[in-house]
This record gives C-alpha cells, sequence and structure tokens, in this order.
C-alpha cells in the first residue's frame, strides 16, 4: 500500500485514522520513521494498534498536504530529539561532566556518563545520550560555533 491508496484524518477522540480506498479503517494508528536521524522524510510506516503494518509512505513529500500536516504532528508529540546549537560549559573532561547546552528547544542541562554515550552518525553528525536516556542530537558540526567544536574534540 502506497501513499496514494489510503488517506488520513483524525477522529473525534484525536487519534489518527487511516482509510484505504476500499473503505477499510484503521483507528489509531502510529506513525514509525524508519530512519529518524539519517532520513527522517523518508520510509515512514504506519502501525495498527496491534502493532501491524497498515501503510508504508516511501516519501513524505509525495503525501497531500493535509494528510502530511497530520503525520507531521503525529510524529512531533512522540519523538523528542532536541538538536544542540551550542555548548556553553563544561563542568569537567574527565566523566562524568555536565555540559550547558543550547538547543533549537532551549537551553538544557546534560550529565555525561561516558564518552561512549557520544555516538558518531556520520562524519558531521552526532547523537549524545544523557544519564536520563534524552538524546541529543548535532546535525551538523561544522556548523557549530569555534568554542563549541572545540568542547567537542575534548570528547571525541
Amino acid at each position: 500500500m502506497t501513499a496514494a491508496d489510503f488517506t488520513l484524518h483524525r477522529d473525534a477522540f484525536g487519534q489518527l485514522v487511516l482509510t484505504t480506498q476500499n473503505g477499510e479503517e484503521h483507528r489509531g494508528v502510529t506513525p514509525v520513521r524508519a530512519f529518524p536521524i539519517a532520513a527522517p522524510d523518508e520510509g515512514i510506516a504506519l502501525v495498527s494498534t496491534e502493532g501491524h503494518e497498515v501503510g508504508w509512505i516511501e516519501h513524505l513529500a509525495a503525501l497531500p498536504a493535509a494528510s502530511g500536516q497530520l503525520l507531521e504532528e503525529e510524529l512531533a508529540s512522540r519523538e523528542f530529539v532536541p538538536e544542540i546549537e551550542k555548548i556553553t560549559e563544561v563542568s569537567s573532561f574527565a566523566c562524568p561532566s555536565t555540559w550547558q547546552v543550547v538547543t533549537n528547544r532551549g537551553n538544557a542541562v546534560l550529565l555525561l556518563k561516558g564518552e561512549e554515550d557520544i555516538r558518531r552518525l556520520s562524519q558531521s553528525r552526532l547523537l549524545i545520550a544523557d544519564t536520563h536516556g534524552i538524546q541529543f542530537l548535532i546535525r551538523d558540526l561544522g556548523s557549530l560555533d569555534r568554542h563549541t567544536r572545540k568542547l567537542l574534540d575534548r570528547f571525541l
């Protein structure tokens, strides 16, 4: 089933409803990104409340605008991956250390318990897990200011 084979809307309870071309309805579907960091707008499964895939979206841009907006809203409510824009202070260059950061969602404090909590996703992309299980993303190392890159270099 492709994006052209179904429609999406919310019911009176705010649940996402997928309706197939033959009129079959799947209430309470959940969108799940196949590659949330590397390709967030590609490969999105629509999963039923029983855990079965009932729809597949190859590219988010291929959806009609209204359906795309519904999916974006649903995904945003489920996913919380703040992007680090700047590291303002690090308590210590030995772990554990406390980091003061500026993210796209505001200022945050994260506790890094070990260097293994910094994962390199690509040459320029990092994923940092704090002790509370929150994942922080650095989308592009090259776009960070010099001070932030210098602090990160101590841990990489």
